[in-house]
């Protein structure tokens, strides 16, 4: 996995360079169909995409001039991950949750951090072969959201209620190496204190002087 954005708006975590890869954060060549067997294989179990409910009764035509939404949403919910990021420059190990690396721009502070919903995406007609139906993330190219989507097409959504919004995310850049750069992400079905230690050794290397 390399680093991708890291100085404009952001909708994606990670993506396909085939995918939204002017809006997200990494890009991977990684087949989605063999990174969702292998969520698979750590006993994971898809959740529920976010819902949008129409309020009853509805908003006056006031109170919609005034902003207020005709729906609600509900978030993402069920089992998933949590999300870390890792790299070694020179002598160091840099080890994030994936959340720090990401800033609210409406709030001023990092993403919140929070156990990221598992959807396993889903089937999609095939254009060019009518009545047949293919994998929707390896079609669209786009394996982990930011930014809510209901077409749940993603293997892995972020579920916090600020993710209705797409454009209040940012890279922080200052803790993110440049762009190309090698990390490695990891998916962990706990909350992890330390880098365990049998990823260390294998962390890919960025140039300290360049960020690369």
């Amino acid at each position: 996995m390399r680093v991708g954005i890291r100085d404009d708006l952001l909708e994606y975590i990670l993506v396909q360079p085939r995918g939204q890869a002017h809006e997200s954060l990494f890009l991977s060549d990684v087949s989605p169909r063999a990174l969702n067997a292998a969520l698979l294989a750590l006993g994971v179990t898809p959740g529920e995409n976010l819902r949008t409910i129409a309020k009853d009764p509805p908003p006056t035509a006031e109170q919609l001039r005034d902003g207020v939404p005709p729906y609600t949403v509900e978030v993402p919910r069920g089992d998933g991950f949590y999300l870390y990021a890792a790299w070694r420059a020179g002598d160091e190990t840099y080890f994030h949750r994936v959340e720090d690396l990401v800033r609210n721009l409406a709030s001023g502070a990092s993403m919140t951090r929070h156990r990221w919903v598992y959807l396993g995406s889903k089937t999609a007609p095939d254009k060019k072969h009518p009545g047949q139906e293919l994998f929707a993330a390896e079609i669209e190219g786009n394996l982990i959201n930011l930014a809510f989507f209901s077409e749940g097409f993603t293997l892995i959504t972020a579920a916090l209620p600020e993710c209705i919004q797409q454009t209040i995310w940012l890279p922080n850049a200052w803790l993110v190496p440049e762009r190309g750069a090698e990390v490695d992400l990891i998916f962990s079905r706990e909350r992890l204190a330390l880098l365990p230690a049998k990823f260390a050794d294998a962390l890919p290397h960025v140039d300290a002087a360049s960020g690369k």
